[in-house]
């Protein structure tokens, strides 16, 4: 972690410096990272007062977002890369269970897009899914009172339907909360890995699993072999890179890179090595 993560001196007119500090890890950006290069530097300078003002409008900015002071990317006209590997966990309220957050709306509820990590017999509280709950297994077993659920399974948990999720070995999961359309009211428990491939004549291979209007989901396994195409997100696109490395125009994406693209936008993804990628699409706002 970089020394300057936690520091002590002024809240920067924000709630609490903690709260500063996760806003800190959670992004990583070299912008943030820049700010807290001058916050150091004011530490030794007495004659900082402006620059400490200068850094509270930055943070402020930033952090607030123009929107509320717990949102994180919650602007869908802007393009998101973020690189989960290189991020730390964040406790969650509950004991074993830690957090990546990639979007969020609210400290704890509204929408929210997060890797979640349950360490062995850990345990989240019994709740309901106001606007659903989906979820890819990425590791490990997950399990609740409908059974257990191995890496690869794919769900749809829509509004009403009530768990308390855990797992015994613990496990990985890329969770998206809030964001079902509200006639989306289809549950789904899929396993993957005994999915129909579809092939194209390129090589993709391509696995649905859920259409709601103009909002797909699939799995797609993009070979090195196969040419860049330029693909448009009229609706908005959502990547999860869950092996592998693809790469576009604006950069590199290793296995665990969340991407989020808004609509109208392009790219021309290629695969750098063999690649499995969670794709979700038309939903974006």
């Amino acid at each position: 972690m970089h020394p300057a993560l936690a520091f002590d001196g002024p809240v920067l007119g924000l709630d609490d410096k903690v709260t500063w500090n996760l806003a800190i890890l959670e992004n990583g950006t070299h912008e943030i990272l820049r700010l807290v290069g001058a916050i150091e530097a004011a530490e030794s300078d007495i004659a900082a007062s402006a620059k400490w003002q200068t850094c509270g409008k930055m943070a402020r900015s930033f952090f607030y977002d123009n929107t509320g002071p717990h949102m994180l990317n919650m602007d869908f006209k802007k393009t998101v890369v973020i690189h989960t590997a290189a991020m730390e966990w964040v406790p969650s309220p509950r004991a074993g269970v830690w957090r990546k957050p990639l979007a969020r709306e609210e400290a704890e509820r509204g929408h929210a897009t997060s890797i979640v990590r349950y360490d062995p017999d850990a345990s989240f509280s019994s709740h309901n899914h106001p606007l659903g709950e989906e979820i890819l297994v990425l590791d490990g077993v997950f399990s609740d009172e409908t059974g257990d659920f191995r890496a690869g399974t794919y769900f749809r948990n829509p509004k009403g339907f009530v768990h308390t999720p855990f797992s015994k070995q613990g496990c990985t999961i890329l969770v998206k909360l809030h964001q079902f359309q509200p006639d989306d009211t289809a549950r789904l428990a899929l396993d993957t890995t005994k999915g129909l491939w579809q092939r194209l004549d390129n090589g993709i291979g391509i696995l649905p699993l859920h259409e709601h209007k103009d909002e797909r989901v699939l799995l797609v396994r993009l070979p090195a072999s196969v040419p860049g195409i330029v693909h448009a997100h009229p609706g908005g696109e959502e990547i999860y890179v869950i092996s592998g490395t693809i790469k576009d125009e604006n950069g590199s994406y290793p296995a665990g890179t969340w991407l989020r693209f808004p609509r109208g936008s392009s790219h021309t993804p290629v695969a750098v090595s063999d690649a499995l990628l969670w794709i979700k699409s038309g939903h974006i706002g």
